[in-house]
């Protein structure tokens, strides 16, 4: 396994297009902990290759139409209801 370099330079482009500003302590730092990161992307290249495909059968349950609830009483327990749909709290 070769040992992956990442310079300086790579670390300000790719902060750069991060919109990130980064110290040259920083930019070390970065620069040898990418290197480590690639460095475990090529541990994957001594992965060995899968000889020959599993048999696999998807199992599937067949599709019936069976009784559910009225639309009234899947609301009847909800704590909030509005115009015949769940109501829940606002997003954001």
């Amino acid at each position: 396994m070769s040992d992956p370099s990442v310079e300086e330079d790579d670390v300000r482009h790719m902060a750069s297009l991060a919109h990130i500003e980064l110290d040259e302590d920083e930019l070390a730092r970065f620069a040898d902990q990418f290197a480590e990161i690639l460095s475990w992307f090529e541990m994957l290249d001594t992965v060995p290759d899968v000889d020959e495909a599993v048999d696999v059968e998807n199992v599937l349950r067949s599709d019936t139409v069976e009784a559910s609830l009225t639309q009234d009483e899947a609301l009847s327990n909800a704590s909030d209801a509005e115009d015949g749909y769940f109501r829940g709290p606002p997003v954001g």
